[in-house]
C-alpha cells in the first residue's frame, strides 16, 4: 500500500472524530458502541483493512491499522478498542480456506468479526467438522459482530487431541453471532463501551473449513499473513493506550490555559511542576510509540522480502507493544495527577482516560511477562519453554 493510501484511512478515521465524540456518553452508558457508529466505522472501511483483497478487503500494511486505531482511540478508548479487534480479526481471512473466508468476509462489506480466541471451549470431532460447546470471556465487540470466534481444544470422543509436542491441539472456530448466547458480564473499570461480554455455544456444529490453527500456514499469499499472528495483534492493541494517552495530553494542555490553581492562584500553565509532568508525558508517549513502529516496520521489511522473522525479531515486537502500552499508561497517570482535583470529575475526561488506559493494559498480549520473554530471547535461551512465542511461530508446529 502506498503512503498516500495509508494516509487516506488515517484521515478517514480522523474525520469520524465528531461522530465518535458525540456518542461518547452513550458508549459509556450502554457499555457498547451505538449501532449507527458501528455502521459509520464499517462504511469507512476500517474493519476491512487486513482482509485479503481477493475478498474485497484492503490488505494494507500493518502500520496502517495501528495508525487508524491510534486516531480513533485518541477520541474514545472503547471505540479504538473495537476498531482494533474488528480490524485485526480481518487477518483471519488470510488463514481460512478460500470458500470459508469468502463466506465470512466477502459476503457483506459491512461485516464485523468479534469474540475471543482463548481455548476455553471444546470442539469434538464429528463427520465434516466439530461439535462446539463452550463459554468464552472478554468477547469484545460481540454485540455488533456478524461472526463470532471462539478458541477450542479439540477432542476425539472424550479425549484431548495432542500434537507431536504433547500440547493439546487448539483451533479457532467461526460461527454466526446469532447461534450463540451473549451474557451480560462486562461491568468493568474501563473500556466499558467495548461490550466485552462472555458468550456461550452449546453443541453447535462448525464445519471444518470454518476453523483454523495458528500453527498452520496461511491460505493466502502476501506478507501480511506471514507475520506472527498473536504478536501482530499486540501491536494493534498497543495503539489503544497510545491514543488514550494522547487524548489525556490534549485535555491537560487545554485545561492548563483555563484552570486557576488553588496553591498559587495562577493559571495552571504557569506551574513548573505541571510543565515538567507534561514534558515527561510527551517523552514517554513519543518514545514508546517510536519503538512500536520501529519494531513493526522492521518485521514488515523482513516478511516483505520473503524472509522469516527471527525469534529475536518476534520478541522485539512483543516487547515494543508492551513498552508502548506501559509508557502510555505512565503518561496518562502524569496528566491525571497534573490536573489536580479537576481530574477526579467525570466531566474532565481525564478520569476516563485513566480508567481506559489501565483496562487496555491488562490484555494478555501487553502483559509485563513479555519483558522477561524478550530478555530470554536476547540471551539466546531455548524459546521452546516460552508458550506464547512458540505458539505464535508457525515454523514451530
Amino acid at each position: 500500500m502506498t503512503a498516500a493510501a495509508s494516509q487516506h484511512f488515517v484521515e478517514v478515521a480522523a474525520a469520524l472524530a465528531l461522530q465518535i465524540r458525540a456518542a461518547a456518553d452513550d458508549i459509556e452508558r450502554m457499555r457498547r458502541l451505538p449501532l449507527p457508529l458501528v455502521e459509520a466505522l464499517a462504511r469507512a472501511g476500517l474493519f476491512r483493512l487486513w482482509i485479503p483483497r481477493a475478498f474485497g478487503g484492503e490488505e494494507t500494511d500493518p502500520m496502517t491499522l495501528v495508525r487508524v486505531v491510534e486516531e480513533i482511540a485518541r477520541v474514545d478508548g472503547a471505540a479504538g478498542w473495537c476498531v482494533a479487534i474488528g480490524g485485526e480479526y480481518g487477518v483471519f481471512g488470510g488463514y481460512l480456506q478460500p470458500d470459508a473466508a469468502r463466506e465470512i468476509y466477502g459476503s457483506d462489506p459491512l461485516v464485523v468479526t468479534g469474540g475471543a480466541f482463548r481455548p476455553t471451549g471444546q470442539a469434538v470431532v464429528v463427520d465434516g467438522g466439530y461439535r462446539v460447546t463452550g463459554r468464552w470471556p472478554l468477547g469484545s465487540g460481540c454485540q455488533h459482530s456478524a461472526w463470532i470466534v471462539g478458541g477450542c481444544r479439540v477432542l476425539d470422543g472424550d479425549r484431548l487431541r495432542l500434537g507431536p509436542d504433547g500440547i493439546p491441539v487448539m483451533r479457532l472456530m467461526f460461527f454466526p453471532a446469532a447461534s450463540c448466547e451473549i451474557l451480560d458480564t462486562w461491568h468493568s473499570i474501563g473500556l466499558r463501551g467495548t461490550g466485552s461480554h462472555d458468550y456461550t455455544a452449546t453443541d453447535l456444529f462448525v464445519p471444518a473449513a470454518r476453523s483454523l490453527s495458528f500453527r498452520e500456514p496461511p491460505a493466502a499469499p502476501g506478507p501480511l499473513y506471514a507475520l506472527p499472528t498473536i504478536a501482530l495483534f499486540g501491536t494493534v492493541l498497543a495503539a489503544v493506550p497510545l491514543g488514550i494517552a494522547r487524548h489525556a495530553i490534549d485535555i491537560l494542555t487545554e485545561l492548563a490555559g483555563t484552570k486557576i490553581t488553588t496553591r498559587t492562584q495562577q493559571v495552571l500553565r504557569e506551574d513548573a511542576t505541571m510543565r515538567g509532568d507534561l514534558g515527561r508525558a510527551e517523552a514517554l508517549l513519543r518514545s514508546g510509540r517510536a519503538f512500536l513502529y520501529e519494531a513493526l516496520e522492521e518485521a514488515w521489511r523482513v516478511v516483505s522480502a520473503g524472509q522469516t522473522i527471527s525469534v529475536t525479531q518476534r520478541a522485539l515486537v512483543w516487547l515494543a507493544s508492551t513498552h508502548a502500552a506501559n509508557a502510555a499508561k505512565q503518561a496518562t497517570e502524569l496528566m491525571f495527577s497534573a490536573g489536580g482535583a479537576t481530574s477526579a470529575y467525570i466531566s474532565s475526561g481525564l478520569e476516563r482516560c485513566l480508567r481506559d488506559v489501565h483496562a487496555a493494559g491488562q490484555h494478555l498480549t501487553l502483559a509485563s511477562t513479555n519483558y522477561e520473554m524478550a530478555g530470554q530471547a536476547f540471551l539466546g535461551s531455548d524459546m521452546r519453554t516460552t508458550p506464547l512465542l512458540v505458539r505464535d511461530n508457525r515454523s514451530a508446529g
